[in-house]
């Protein structure tokens, strides 16, 4: 099976460009769903998600060309309503098409999503908005069938959460439906924005987004858009931790460092020099960082995506850093990774103690999901000897050439298969 190879001790400096965000692309892919016609994405990531939900389209009916950091999609008038198993259990983000085919068919056919293993991650807050919208829902045989008798009807519905996918399939279910749609506790992150824009393009009629409550005025038919997929903050912010570990000195191109804010303040606060800019940010690493505390929260809290990160950074800081994870209850099986290059990280439930070391060693780790592969690679950066990662697959659901672009810092790393 293929692996990352990394040689620790070098120092990275240089510039590195991200692309578009795999947490947008993914939603801005299914919402095409809502218009037939060709819609076109641009700055879209080479990266092993964007094939999967590629095979989510085509098998609805879709025809999808991938070139250049472009997508081309193609929407017939009639769809298959249908995102099988096989498909939907590798991305949970999949589960986003069943606001558009409820919206466009009348009818949806989901099997339950899978995915990064977090932990229990319930799509009752999905079901429920969409239930008060007139969508009712049975599970038969492991997968989930919504049908709406006419067309969906706008309601007031109040998250219990800011939840992400849950917003996102409340507006693609709101803006053909019938009437006015209120989405409260909405979801406030930079994509949910992204998506919004992409919506109106589309000829959607949304006010509020990036606030707690958004408006939707239902209209009688979309129309096919180009847009263009806002930059990937978690990548911006990986390459900068990547800096930031290393003592070194990193300038992260085509990135927004306002949807990082949070991020960059935790990067601050640990002695972290920070520069932004219009387009970029610049990293300079301290020898070691300072021990800081941070929780994980809706944005514009500190992402949950970014946390793996982080850590790995903190488990070579002076002093001790506590970490309390809001989001996910399974976020820290990485630490046993960590552990074994000689992190001394102790938990108890959603908390996490860091307690910094001078070196950590390089040894086989594993990569158990997108970011905890991305902390550990940055781990081996710094730690003495060779760090071989396997299970790098996760790595490839949401990063283009990973490898590469570290390489190109200065990194002394390989992939091997």
């Amino acid at each position: 099976m293929p692996q990352i190879i990394v040689e620790g001790g070098q120092t990275l400096r240089g510039t590195v460009g991200v692309l578009g965000a795999k947490n947008a692309v993914l939603k801005e892919m299914a919402a095409t769903l809502l218009a037939p016609g060709r819609h076109r994405l641009t700055n879209v990531p080479d990266i092993l998600d964007v094939a999967l939900m590629s095979e989510v389209l085509a098998h609805v009916g879709c025809h999808v060309d991938r070139r250049d950091h472009e997508l081309h999609i193609v929407v017939p008038e009639e769809l298959e309503p249908e995102a099988p198993l096989h498909l939907v259990r590798q991305m949970r983000a999949s589960i986003v098409v069943l606001g558009p085919l409820l919206a466009r068919c009348g009818i949806a056919r989901v099997a339950q999503p899978g995915g990064d293993d977090l932990g229990a991650r319930p799509i009752d807050f999905h079901l429920d908005g969409l239930e008060r919208m007139g969508a009712s829902f049975e599970l038969v045989h492991g997968e989930l069938i919504g049908t709406v008798s006419d067309r969906l009807i706008g309601a007031e519905v109040e998250l219990p959460f800011p939840s992400v996918g849950a917003t996102e399939n409340l507006l693609f279910a709101a803006v053909l439906a019938k009437g006015n749609t209120t989405i409260v506790n909405a979801a406030r992150e930079p994509e949910i924005r992204d998506l919004v824009r992409q919506l109106r393009g589309m000829g959607a009629d949304i006010s509020g987004e990036g606030t707690a409550i958004i408006h939707v005025r239902g209209v009688d038919e979309l129309r096919p858009a180009d847009h263009r997929v806002v930059p990937d903050r978690l990548e911006a912010g990986t390459y900068a931790i990547a800096g930031a570990i290393t003592a070194g000195d990193v300038t992260v191109t085509g990135c927004i460092p306002d949807d990082l804010r949070m991020e960059l303040r935790k990067l601050e606060e640990a002695g972290v020099g920070v520069e932004r800019g219009d387009g970029w940010l610049r990293v300079i690493g301290p020898e070691r960082p300072r021990a800081v505390d941070f929780a994980t929260l809706p944005f514009p809290g500190f992402h949950t995506d970014m946390h793996p990160q982080m850590v790995a950074l903190l488990s070579i800081a002076e002093g001790t850093s506590v970490i309390t994870e809001n989001i996910y209850d399974a976020r820290f099986r990485y630490i046993g990774e960590l552990r074994r290059m000689g992190a001394d990280i102790t938990t108890e439930w959603q908390h996490a103690v860091v307690r910094g070391v001078e070196r950590l060693s390089g040894c086989p780790v594993l990569a158990h999901d997108i970011r905890a592969g991305a902390a550990v690679v940055l781990a081996g950066l710094r730690a003495e000897g060779t760090t071989v990662v396997d299970e790098i697959h996760h790595i490839d659901r949401g990063y283009e050439a990973f490898v590469e672009k570290l390489a190109s810092l200065g990194a002394d790393i390989r992939r091997t298969g």
